[in-house]
This record gives structure tokens, C-alpha cells and sequence, in this order.
């Protein structure tokens, strides 16, 4: 098993993306703990990874904006398991609007659930991680993390701030043992994109099949969807990676949309 003896604490993890990382990370028998503002979904994620095995999960309930919350939510990880090992800072949301018709409140919402859980959730497990000499940080990018589109000037600005956030973390804590980096996908099918779907579409005044098949699919080289397994298989990839080697670094999924 890849994740053997491993603590990870995967925020946003209720649902989407973040359940399937969880549930890959416990297939490989890490302990995982189940974070997202929906304590319930959290906790029945959690029973349900549980009873799947051989790893283990645990939810809680965990705003990443707010800095109480970060706390005490790795504080109750380290009083069950001990220090976290791994990070996945996944929680995100989606605000679709053109820039003159953002409200400052939308604009200040996304960026504190994308830069600030991030960087909040890292900060919150890098002195356990430096006490250990080990430890990866993986931050949730996104194709928007590289390129821009209409309507996301606040979705594009938080994923381009995370790159630059994971680059610094490398270069911190490279010198003690910890790794960062930075996952790209294109558009996966989950609840948050299927919002999205009837947004643009009103927005752009055109059909909902012509967003999917011309906005969100249309430069991809198959029109598929990368899926939330896709993603998971990365997370698992840079969690297991053996060496420091692999730092720094940013790694898209997006079925050929963007390419580097």
C-alpha cells in the first residue's frame, strides 16, 4: 500500500473531487481526515470510507476561511492520529459573473475559500510536518491556474495566487523535508460544474449543450470530461512520490485543453 502509515487531512472532501481523493487515499491505507463545512456529509464520507478500508477516515466539520477553524480542526487530527503527513487543500466554490456585475462580496467570499484555506491549512501543518522532517502539501489548481475565460475573473485570480503559493512553499519547505505542489484539472463533472452549466448559459445567451460542447469541452482533444478518478490518481502520485524530487511543480489533467 502507497499511503501506509500515512495522516492525511483533505479539506472540501464531503463530495466531488475531495471524496474521490479520500476514498483512493484510504484504498492505499492512509488515515484520512474527512473535512468540509457539511459536518454530515463529512462524517457519512467518513463511515463510508471507514467501512471500505484497509485505511481508515474520520469527518469534521471545517471552514477553511476561518482561521479558528483551521485550527482547531488540525488540533483535533493531531489529538486522534498525530502530525499530518499529507495535505490536500481541495475546498473550493465556483461565482460566475462578468467583472463590472461582481459583487465585492462574491469577489471576497471565493478568494478567502481558495487563498486563504489554503494557505491557512498549510500553515496549520507545516510545523508538524518540520518536526517530522516529511511531508506533502498539495493545493487543488485548476487549467485556470494557467489560462483565463469570461465570467471567473475572481476563479481565475485565486487559482493563478495558488501556483504562486505552492512554488513558495516548496522553496520553504524544501530544506525540511516537505514537498508542494500544485494539480491542474479541466473540467470535471461535479456538482460544482454542473452549476455552472445553466450560469453561462444565461450568461452567453446560448444553450446549455453549447456550453458544454463549445466552452467547457471544446478545446479538449476527445470533448471528454476528466473525471474525479483522474484527479485522484494525481493526488496519490504526488502523496507517494518517494523523494524530493518532485517539488514545486504544477501537473495538468485536462483531456489536452491546456498544455504545457
Amino acid at each position: 500500500m502507497k499511503l501506509a502509515n500515512q495522516i492525511a487531512l483533505v479539506t472540501g472532501a464531503a463530495s466531488g473531487i475531495g471524496l474521490a481523493i479520500a476514498r483512493r487515499y484510504v484504498a492505499e491505507g492512509a488515515r484520512v481526515a474527512v473535512a468540509d463545512l457539511n459536518e454530515a456529509g463529512a462524517q457519512a464520507a467518513a463511515a463510508e470510507l471507514t467501512a471500505m478500508g484497509p485505511g481508515e477516515a474520520f469527518g469534521l466539520a471545517m471552514d477553511v476561511s476561518s482561521e479558528e477553524a483551521v485550527a482547531a480542526g488540525v488540533a483535533a487530527i493531531e489529538a486522534r492520529w498525530g502530525t499530518v503527513s499529507v495535505l490536500v487543500a481541495n475546498a473550493g466554490v465556483q461565482i460566475v459573473n462578468p467583472i463590472e456585475a461582481f459583487s465585492f462580496a462574491d469577489w471576497k467570499r471565493l478568494l478567502a475559500i481558495h487563498l486563504d484555506g489554503a494557505f491557512l491549512t498549510t500553515r496549520a501543518v507545516l510545523p508538524g510536518m518540520y518536526a517530522a522532517g516529511a511531508g506533502s502539501v498539495i493545493l487543488m489548481g485548476s487549467v485556470h491556474s494557467k489560462a483565463a475565460s469570461p465570467l471567473k475573473s475572481a476563479y481565475v485570480t485565486a487559482k493563478h495566487g495558488l501556483a504562486g503559493l505552492a512554488r513558495a512553499i516548496a522553496k520553504e519547505g524544501g530544506p525540511k523535508g516537505v514537498r508542494a505542489n500544485l494539480i491542474c484539472p479541466g473540467f470535471v463533472r461535479t456538482p460544482l460544474v454542473d452549476r455552472q452549466i445553466p450560469e453561462q448559459a444565461r450568461e452567453l445567451g446560448i444553450s446549455e449543450e453549447e456550453v458544454v460542447k463549445k466552452v467547457m469541452l471544446g478545446q479538449t482533444v476527445d470533448g471528454e470530461f476528466t473525471t474525479v478518478d483522474d484527479i485522484a490518481e494525481l493526488a496519490l502520485f504526488f502523496a507517494a512520490f518517494p523523494t524530493n524530487a518532485l517539488t514545486g511543480q504544477s501537473l495538468i489533467a485536462s483531456h489536452g485543453w491546456v498544455m504545457e
